[in-house]
């Protein structure tokens, strides 16, 4: 048996599922496999919801947040999570210290490059083709000859340039599964994991021209079928690939959250500063980062960091080097913003329907240093802005470039027919899924032992599936 995962980050369900009859090769795995919407996790952003998909381990567990977390509890020091910020056994460290070849493609946090059995092309974090993003070393100058000189993630995004936008996605896009191809027939493995990015970051730049309901929108524009036609693009890389793959392979698709339009921003810090939980001692005469602002800490409560979703954290006495929130009143202080922020208002005075979570009610444990507050403006339709200078909460423009979607709860997971049969699974629509699913699953599936201490259960049948139910079907 061998496994074959294709990540797409931020694949929707609502489109994948609804524009099905035009995917043809996802169409066969759906029609003939299982297959329905996968619950993210807190918060539903590629970092860390990949990790939590591949671990079976909450944020909390993980003890990181987010792409950007802090190292300690001063102002100013914030670390990337790369690999090394993942201490805990993913899918494939297990799988390759139990002797399976593994190949992994794309996949967030795996730069820099960790040792395995086998063969690793580190993910979107990689700082540029310059450095070693392979493992071994020596695969980086054949993966740059067969791609023609290779991309790791689309760069710049976040533009008004819509056209050359296009062109470096389908260009990512391209590279990526030419090296995939190449992997899958001259690498000798029993895991294959790709993570394609371009899915997440034509979202990101072509939500507007696609959804009637986003206030961008504008009928007949060119560009209303760039985001299907991107999927039927990917659609038929998707079915090159499980081309080349053995008979014997059991085909994955996932994806680790959803897309949803992006209604507006809520200028967290603007709004602290309003409630009177943050004091600057200048307000800036324009637009600038809360990093590169003077803050009054000495009358500063809490200040706010921008992204899909907002963290809060709170000054606290005796744990930031100059907290004022007395440790008696830090729950009070917690609950008192709970409550401020769920009456959060749109322009017209309208009830937005925000959430702020407290972390120890999210994750099983809480490591590293987390936000005081994890905040959904408007369930993930607005984004969380920490710049400061726009005079006012809200905006509809996003402060780091151009951005028409906001991450949404739900993406995808969808099991082939062979591994229904090979996992004792019933095929069609199963509802309940949750990301922390999959790393047990592709567990159950190699018939190996359970991981500890996870939030997740395996799709098959754990009494009857992986090599276990295949001696039972011999045995019977």
């Amino acid at each position: 048996m061998k496994l074959l995962i294709i990540g797409l980050d931020c694949a929707d369900p609502e489109l994948v599922f609804g524009w099905k009859d035009e995917l043809p090769n996802l169409k066969k795995l759906i029609d003939n496999g299982a297959y329905g919407k996968l619950r993210s996790t807190h918060p539903p952003i590629t970092v860390p919801a990949w990790a939590v998909m591949m671990s079976g381990k909450d944020p909390g567990q993980l003890g990181y947040y987010g792409f950007r977390n802090r190292k300690d509890y001063s102002y100013d020091a914030y670390g990337i999570a790369n690999a090394n910020a993942v201490t805990y056994d993913r899918a494939w460290d297990i799988l390759s210290k139990a002797g399976k070849k593994v190949v992994l493609l794309g996949v967030p946090q795996t730069y820099p490059p960790k040792p395995v059995n086998g063969c690793v092309v580190s993910g979107f974090l990689t700082p540029s083709t310059e450095s070693n993003y392979t493992y071994p070393i020596p695969l980086k100058d054949e993966i740059e000859e067969v791609s023609n000189g290779y991309v790791v993630d689309v760069d710049n995004f976040r533009t008004n340039d819509k056209e050359a936008l296009l062109g470096r996605i389908y260009e990512k896009t391209e590279k990526h599964f030419t090296v995939a191809k190449h992997l899958i027939k001259n690498k000798p493995w029993d895991f294959f994991m790709l993570v394609e990015m371009g899915v997440d970051r034509i979202h990101h730049g072509f939500w507007s021209y696609i959804d009637p309901t986003h206030h961008k929108y504008v009928a007949g524009n060119p560009l209303e079928n760039s985001i299907k036609d991107y999927y039927k693009y990917c659609d038929k890389e998707i079915g090159e690939l499980i081309a080349l793959a053995p008979d014997d392979t059991i085909v994955m698709v996932v994806s680790d959250h959803g897309a949803t339009k992006m209604d507006g921003g809520i200028c967290f810090n603007e709004w602290l500063i309003k409630e009177g939980y943050l004091t600057l001692k200048e307000y800036p005469s324009e637009p600038t980062p809360i990093a590169d602002l003077e803050i009054d800490w000495s009358k500063t409560k809490a200040w706010g960091e921008g992204g899909y979703y907002g963290r809060l954290f709170m000054n606290v006495k005796g744990r930031e080097p100059e907290g004022i929130v007395d440790p008696e009143d830090y729950e009070k202080t917690r609950s008192e913003l709970i409550e401020k922020i769920s009456a959060i208002e749109d322009p017209d005075g309208t009830n937005i329907g925000s959430i702020a979570y407290r972390p120890e009610d999210l994750y099983l444990e809480v490591n590293g240093v987390a936000p005081d507050l994890i905040t959904y403006f408007g369930d993930l339709g607005w984004r969380s802005v920490g710049t400061v200078g726009l005079g006012s909460i809200h905006t509809f423009e996003n402060d780091t470039g151009s951005d028409d979607a906001n991450h949404n709860w739900d993406g995808i997971y969808i099991l082939d027919q062979k591994g229904c049969e090979f996992g004792n699974v019933e095929p069609g629509l199963k509802e309940g899924m949750e990301i922390y699913d999959i790393a047990p699953t592709v567990i159950n599936l190699f018939g190996m032992k359970p991981i500890d201490n996870i939030r997740g259960k395996s799709l098959t049948d754990h009494k009857d599936s992986g090599i276990l139910g295949k001696l039972k079907k011999i045995w019977s």
